[in-house]
């Protein structure tokens, strides 16, 4: 984020389901709008009336782009956080016309009204990681609160080069102070 951007955050309701799309480079963008309307305490009649509303339009971009359009749907109670961007074009009539446009950095619904099941997303590099066979497995989610469990591993943990300093064993507890073995007794 660059020095002098204007981050806000916006509550309000999506007009509709957000649309997918994929740039010309590659990268995906997910469109969508976020209403909201003020609620102002009328004094004469005693109730709450409806204010100005806002209609703020917003992208995602990549990762979140798909996310995006996967969770979210029209009607859906949001938070979005983001940077304040503004465009300027000329309309086919030849005015010069100005739009704001929220780059979205964080959304997600709001639980105000709602609760939701998050699923989170696995994002550990493929393929082999010296010392950590697991992360070369996928995830599989349970459902327990979101968060993902790895399945049952019946294989060693991969061992290091034999040139490996660090790796090597070593049964001299003056090296370190046997600092990383365990003690026979707590301290306590």
């Amino acid at each position: 984020m660059a020095i002098g951007e204007t981050v806000i955050t916006i509550v309000g309701n999506l007009t509709a389901d957000p649309e997918l799309r994929t740039t010309g480079q590659g990268a995906q963008v997910a469109s969508f709008t976020i209403a909201n309307t003020a609620r102002v305490y009328n004094k004469q009649t005693g109730q709450y009336e409806d204010g100005p509303a806002l209609f703020m339009r917003c992208s995602a971009w990549r990762d979140m782009a798909s996310h995006c359009a996967q969770s979210l749907a029209k009607g859906m109670r949001v938070i979005a956080q983001g940077r304040l961007q503004q465009h300027s074009y000329q309309a086919q009539d030849g005015t010069n016309r100005t739009v704001m446009e929220l780059q979205v950095d964080e959304i997600g619904p709001s639980l105000r009204y709602a609760t939701a099941q998050v699923s989170r997303i696995d994002r550990r590099p493929q393929g082999p990681v010296y010392g950590n066979p697991a992360a070369q497995t996928p995830t599989v989610n349970t459902g327990a609160g979101g968060w993902s469990q790895q399945p049952a591993q019946t294989q060693q943990p991969a061992q290091p080069p034999a040139d490996d300093p660090w790796g090597a064993p070593s049964d001299d507890q003056s090296s370190f102070g046997g600092f990383g073995k365990p003690d026979p007794e707590p301290e306590f």
